[in-house]
């Protein structure tokens, strides 16, 4: 097949674009978008960020009309299944009807059906989505009846990493058990069982990462929500201001390393109680393969730190083997998923 694939990958402030031949990455741009206080909500930047991308095409010498498929980052859905799913109106309507979590890539759907639209009814996707697991009913119980547990993660790029690692040792990922521990501004750690998501610490009850609290004790927390805090203050604190940035003033890892390295012990301990927290993580995620683990991956962009990648191989190393995949690969991991539905591969889901 010769496939010409378009992936959107809308962000808090940058929407990422990926044109592919199959396989073959064309072309790759982040484009950062300026100003974005003046507008209402993320709905009413969809103009202005599909506008980037019909200029990156036709910039680049490719017209809308060309392309076989449009995949865009699934959203913050409901609970789904990982794999692809088909844009349709049932999932329009429900990331548009104002109800579900705010979040930019609640965008990917809806821009890539619009251009998918404009390219003369092309098929959209989203693939592996922020909600997507496939957690059996004891994973998610909780000790609050109608509160359950959910997954809401990097899936895309743990996937996209899992995938990679089977396919270079000439195995399928679907025969393969893998914990994948996903280091960014957010921090999400998953259990991967022959090709299923079956667990996850999501960033809100995980280690404390960059910007988020990650998991703390909760009567802490219910006497700091009635400390005169409001809605949206709690909720910036959780996922925005907490971590690194609220003991530091900054989340940027390197900068914290630096300061380390020149003799700040609070620098230092910080760094240490996060790798500290991931690698207990990764030893909870663990005890759900009851030891039956092939590789632990460790990713995103933090992976770049080798003080605190180190930290944590130290502590996780006699659990399986780790390998460390810097970076992330969501736009390769849209188009791939694409591909292979679009050969038959693999089912696509409708919601």
């Amino acid at each position: 097949m010769n496939c010409l694939i378009l992936t959107i990958n809308p962000g808090s402030t940058n929407t990422k674009i990926g044109l592919f031949r199959n396989e073959e990455c064309l072309l790759k741009e982040t484009i950062q978008h300026q100003d974005l206080d003046n507008y209402l909500d993320i709905f009413t930047q969809k103009h202005m960020r599909k506008k980037t991308i019909e200029d990156f095409l036709e910039k680049n010498g490719y017209q809308v009309t060309d392309l076989s498929a449009v995949v865009g980052r699934g959203g913050i859905l409901p609970p789904i299944q990982t794999g692809g799913y088909r844009v349709n109106q049932k999932m329009l309507d429900l990331l548009q009807n104002g109800e579900l979590t705010p979040h930019a890539s609640n965008l990917g759907a809806i821009l890539a059906d619009e251009v998918a639209r404009d390219a003369g009814g092309c098929p959209a996707f989203i693939y592996d989505a922020v909600s997507a697991s496939d957690f059996p009913p004891i994973a998610q119980v909780t000790g609050i009846p109608g509160i359950l547990r959910q997954s809401f993660s990097h899936v895309l790029n743990s996937r996209a990493v899992a995938r990679h690692y089977a396919d270079e040792r000439g195995k399928r990922y679907e025969d393969m058990n893998f914990i994948v521990a996903h280091l960014g501004g957010g921090i999400t750690i998953n259990v991967h069982q022959k090709g299923k998501i079956i667990d996850s610490l999501s960033d809100d009850n995980g280690p404390f990462s960059p910007e988020r609290v990650g998991s703390i004790p909760l009567l802490d927390f219910i006497d700091y929500c009635f400390s005169g805090k409001s809605k949206d203050e709690l909720k910036k604190m959780v996922r925005g201001g907490g971590g690194l940035k609220a003991h530091l003033g900054t989340s940027n890892c390197s900068e914290i390393v630096n300061r380390m390295l020149a003799g700040d012990e609070k620098a230092k301990l910080l760094l240490d109680a996060q790798a500290y927290q991931i690698a207990k993580g990764i030893g909870m995620m663990a005890a759900v393969l009851k030891g039956l683990c092939d590789a632990i991956l460790i990713t995103g962009g933090i992976a770049n730190s080798e003080y605190i990648v180190g930290q944590v191989v130290d502590y996780v190393r006699f659990i399986a083997p780790v390998t460390v995949i810097p970076g992330e690969f969501e736009l390769e991991a849209m188009a791939e998923g694409a591909l292979r539905i679009l050969k038959g591969e693999e089912p696509v889901h409708e919601m």
